[in-house]
Parts: C-alpha cells; structure tokens; sequence
C-alpha cells in the first residue's frame, strides 16, 4: 500500500505541475490575443528598412527599443509574435467553435435517436475520417484564394469528426440513465432533454476535446502558412513568420527560432491543460 502511495505521489504532483504550467502558458497566450494592441511596443506593421535583421537583447549590438530585434523589412518582432499569438489564438478558438456545433450536432442526435439517424451520422463520420484534411485545405485555399476567413471555414468543416465521435459515444452512454428516464415521464419534449439534460452531462468530455482541437487548428493554420497558403501578409502569423524567415535562418537564426519556440510553447501548453483535464474529468467521472 505504501508503494502505491508512493508510486502515486510523483504522478499526481507531475500532473499538478503540468495543468499548473499548462495553464500558466494558456492564460499568457489568451492575454497577449487579447490586450495585444496595448501590449505592443511597435506598430508590428512598420516597416524601417535601415533597422532589418536587428539581433534580440541576448546578443551583442542588439537596440534596446527592439528586445526581440528586428526582421527582414525592419518590423519589431516582438510586436509581430504579440500580435501572431492573437491570430493564432483567434484561428484556434474560432475553428473549435465551428467544428464543435456541427460535430457534437450531429454526435448528440445520433447518440441520442439512434436508428437511422445514427447510421447517417456514422456514414458522415466515416466519410469525413477519409478525407484527408492537409490535402483538402490545400486544394481549396489554393483555389479560392487565401484569407483569414476562408481558412476558418475550411478547418472548421473538416475537423469536427473527434467532436462527432466523443458526443456519439458519450450521448449512448447518458440517454439510458434515470434523469433522462424522469424527464421523459415528466413530458420534457426532445430538444429539453437534449439542451437540459444530455449536453449539460458530457459537457466535461467536449471541454477536453475542444482543447485539442484548439491546438490542432493553430498547427494546422502555421503549416498552411509556412507553405504560404494560410493567413495572408503582412498579417503576423506564426507560420507566416517562420516562412518569411526561411532565406535568413543560417545567416539571422533567431528569426526563424522565437516563432517556432513560441509556437510549440503554445501547442505544449494547450496540450498539457487538455491531459489535466482530461485526468480531472476522469476522476470525477469515477468518483
């Protein structure tokens, strides 16, 4: 028994740190998208040709007025990463938010009616699990044309599958237990039950899945970017900011390093909240 409690101790204080960090990193993130037209010391527009590729302040010659330095066209680049994080967070929230009314839609009725009903929401899940989503985002911003808006609609039709899946499965689950069973002998319609009861019920199960989703969408968003079909210039995308610094990454590296390492930081940080949430819900579910 001790050993247990021993063994268990690191494991609950390792994820105590990870949520604690993980939600550190998020709430940093989420005030930065937030405040960012405060928090920046530049206009991340401006461009000063005579101050490009200015070193941040760890290195020697670096401007003071500049603590990240500068990138090719002279803009501070820490404003420009303040600003991508507001991008990049707005892209993630707003996609998760898309796919998540039309996944956990079609989830909770499927769930819920069962029959037909769930043979066509298992057929739209298979059918949307064989489509690749790189290629698909691909050929249609490469079509269409690339904007802010035409990518969230793009990744917000494609990735609400997980949502589908876990509202299906977790709707089964809840529609056979005593409070539905009490709410339909009261006379609660369908669309009571399912607003009242069922969603209210595997809400904690959608949080952890919106997370990941969140974390996802911002990757995916920094991929299309770097292949320079996401966010459009001058627009401070993460991405954007890694591909624009691809012909200078040997000669400048910390253009191409300060967006990828907060780019990860974010996509680690999101992740870590989701696994501590996940391990919350869980152990509340067993209780």
């Amino acid at each position: 028994m001790s050993v247990v409690a021993t063994a268990a101790g690191p494991r609950r204080l390792w994820r105590t740190f990870g949520v604690g960090l993980g939600a550190a990193i998020v709430g940093t993130a989420a005030f930065c998208a937030l405040f960012a037209p405060w928090l920046v010391p530049h206009d991340p527009f401006a461009q000063d040709l005579g101050k490009r590729l200015l070193v941040p302040f760890w290195m020697d010659g670096s401007d003071p007025q500049h603590l990240l330095g500068t990138d090719q066209l002279g803009r501070d680049y820490l404003s420009r990463l303040i600003w991508g994080c507001r991008i990049s967070m707005l892209i993630g929230v707003t996609v998760s938010t898309l796919s998540g009314i039309i996944g956990i839609s079609l989830g909770v009725l499927g769930g819920f009616f069962g029959g037909r009903t769930d043979d066509a929401v298992l057929f739209a899940i298979t059918t949307r699990l064989s489509i690749p989503v790189v290629l698909v985002a691909l050929a249609v911003v490469g079509l269409l044309g690339s904007s802010m808006t035409l990518l969230v609609l793009t990744l917000g039709l494609l990735l609400w599958d997980r949502f589908a899946v876990v509202a299906r499965a977790t709707t089964m689950q809840v529609r056979h237990l005593d409070f539905v069973a009490a709410a339909w002998c009261a006379g609660c319609s369908r669309f009571r039950i399912l607003a009242r009861e069922v969603l209210p019920n595997i809400a904690s199960h959608l949080v952890v899945v919106a997370t990941l989703e969140i974390a996802l969408a911002i990757l995916l968003e920094a991929a299309l970017s770097f292949l320079g079909l996401g966010v459009p210039p001058p627009l401070p995308s993460w991405g954007l900011m890694i591909a624009e610094a691809r012909d200078y990454m040997f000669f400048s590296p910390w253009v191409i390093v300060i967006p990828g390492v907060a780019l990860f930081v974010l996509v680690l940080g999101i992740n870590l909240l989701g696994d501590g949430l996940r391990d919350l819900f869980g152990a509340r579910s067993d209780a």
